[in-house]
This record gives C-alpha cells, sequence and structure tokens, in this order.
C-alpha cells in the first residue's frame, strides 16, 4: 500500500465533524423556512377573519341603521280611499286569470238597498286584500261600482289593507308582497289612484303558481292611474320599498285585526264592516249590500238607544 492510501487518523473526524455542521445547519434552516412559512399562513388566515368580520359587521350596522320605510298615511295598516277615479288603460298580460262573471249583473245592485250615513257617523268597510287571491277578485270585480257610488255619496269609509298570504304562490317572485309593496307605494304618493290601482290589480290578476306581473310592469300600471311624481312612485314600486311593512303589517293581522273583537286574518279577502266579518256569497253585491244596511241600522241603534231620551217636563195644571 501506498503513502497517499493510507488512511488519515488525524483528518477523517474533522471531515466527519464539518458534514455534520453542515447537515446540522441545513437542517436549521429548513426549520426557519418551514416556521417563517407557518407564520406567514397563520397570519394571511387571521388577515382574513379579520377582513370577513369587517364586512359582516359592516353588513348588520348598514341593515340595523336602515330606516324600515313604513306609508306615512296608512291607518292601522289599511289606505282610506279618497278617490273613484276612473282606472287605466286594459294591459294584456299571458298568465292573467280568466273574468269570473258575477251572479248579479254590476247594472243591477241597484235595486238592493243603499246605506247611508246616519247619527252614528259612515259605514265603516275594511277590506284585507292580497292580490294574488282570486277570491279577492271576485269580490272586487262584484262590489267595485256599488263601492263608488257608496265613497262618492259619503256613505261608507272604504279601507283597503294589502297583505301578503301567498307569497309562495308564484314561481319565487313572491308577487303578493310585490304588489302589496306597491299598492302601498301607490297609497304614499298617488292616493287619489289608490282605488283604481287596486281595482287595476285585482282585474288583471295573474294567475295562482305564475309568475305574475314584474315590479316594472307593476309601476307601468301606477303610472297609467295616474301620479303628481311618477319618477318617485316608480322608484317606490322597482325598489319594492315596502316590501318589509308589508310583511310586518300582515302578522299584525294575523294576530289580531284592530276594532273587530277575536277577529284575525285567517285568508282572503276578508272583509270587516263595523268590526262585523262579512261571511256571505262573494260574488253576490246584494248580499253584501244587504250586510252593510243591517251593520249600519245596528249601529244606528247602538248609538240611539246609548243616547238618553230626555224627559218632558209636566206642565202644572190650575187647581179649579
Amino acid at each position: 500500500m501506498s503513502h497517499d492510501d493510507t488512511p488519515n487518523d488525524e483528518t477523517a473526524p474533522g471531515r466527519r465533524d464539518a458534514v455534520r455542521e453542515k447537515a446540522q445547519l441545513v437542517h436549521a434552516q429548513q426549520s426557519r423556512a418551514r416556521m417563517l412559512r407557518r407564520s406567514a399562513l397563520v397570519a394571511g388566515v387571521v388577515a382574513a377573519v379579520a377582513v370577513v368580520a369587517v364586512v359582516v359587521s359592516w353588513a348588520v350596522g348598514s341593515a340595523a341603521s336602515r330606516p324600515q320605510l313604513a306609508p306615512v298615511d296608512a291607518q292601522n295598516d289599511g289606505f282610506v280611499v279618497t278617490s273613484v277615479t276612473a282606472g287605466s288603460p286594459p294591459i294584456d298580460s299571458p298568465d292573467a286569470a280568466t273574468p269570473v262573471p258575477t251572479e248579479t249583473p254590476l247594472g243591477e245592485e241597484s235595486a238592493a238597498p243603499t246605506p247611508t250615513a246616519t247619527a252614528s257617523g259612515v259605514v265603516d268597510i275594511h277590506v284585507y286584500v292580497d292580490y294574488l287571491s282570486p277570491g279577492a277578485r271576485e269580490w272586487q270585480l262584484a262590489n267595485s261600482q256599488q263601492l263608488t257610488h257608496w265613497v262618492a255619496d259619503g256613505a261608507v269609509t272604504l279601507t283597503y289593507h294589502p297583505v301578503s298570504m301567498l307569497a309562495a304562490k308564484s314561481n319565487g317572485t313572491k308577487y303578493s308582497l310585490r304588489a302589496a309593496s306597491a299598492a302601498a307605494c301607490v297609497a304614499s304618493y298617488a292616493p287619489e289612484s289608490f282605488f283604481t290601482f287596486n281595482d287595476d290589480l285585482l282585474q288583471r290578476q295573474p294567475a295562482v303558481d305564475s309568475d305574475g306581473w314584474s315590479d316594472k310592469e307593476l309601476a307601468d300600471i301606477a303610472q297609467a292611474n295616474g301620479s303628481d311624481d311618477p319618477k318617485t312612485l316608480r322608484e317606490c314600486i322597482e325598489t319594492e320599498a315596502y316590501a318589509s311593512w308589508v310583511k310586518a303589517a300582515t302578522e299584525r293581522a294575523i294576530s289580531g285585526i284592530p276594532g273587530a273583537d277575536g277577529l284575525s286574518l285567517t285568508g282572503t279577502p276578508m272583509v270587516v264592516v263595523n268590526g262585523q266579518q262579512y261571511v256571505g256569497e262573494m260574488t253576490d253585491p246584494a248580499e253584501f249590500s244587504q250586510f252593510v244596511l243591517t251593520s249600519a241600522s245596528g249601529a244606528y241603534q247602538k248609538a240611539k238607544s246609548a243616547t238618553p231620551t230626555p224627559t218632558p217636563t209636566p206642565t202644572p195644571t190650575v187647581a179649579p
């Protein structure tokens, strides 16, 4: 064996130590790199959570600070009819329900008794209406003409309460909710057109389980009935400004009808006359007129009996 092939006992351990130190250095560098990556990942997660928290907090804060719009002219969640002018021109709808003929022609209801104002005040009629309810449509078609006469003559106070009982019956578009919100917009920004708009929506009622009118079409119908501020009216309808109010008003009616002891909204239409629910034939205007007259008479008799009748003073006689 040559001198060059002889192991160097002094340099071999040193070489091993150098290799070991280099391996430890590489390991330490790798550990630091892993720690830095882990720290960066944790920091990223924390930052993402913080961003989400800020966004959620902003959204909740915005929702809480956003005013819940309510119609200023609503009385017990209803709108008193102030005008009975002519309605808007017809608008075709592919989903419109087929008109239902009434048992008594509208031109013949004059034979029925007509309510008149009494000493106790005018007759108070409240109508809870869902604009997708076929029954609400039938009642309105049958009674629209005589309601027009009664309001014009000052014989009744007519109040409509738009509610949303059938919001789930329009392919997800929540038509009855949107239509009721639109009615509240008309009552707020074009009150003189409310009766005709209400009448139009029911005459042109979409079929149940159809999409119904779009917000734009609802605004078109409202503007066709007339408005002094069409831009504001359209914006109110197309943004569904009173949808939350309609939901709350519907819930309140389901809990109880104001001024009608023990009554609550269970379906539409619900017609309440002087605190009494009408349960007669919805398509018979003569029957409804008789009910109104009876209610008016009962209210008058009740008011009359509550008023004490003055006793005449005896006239003294001359003794003979």
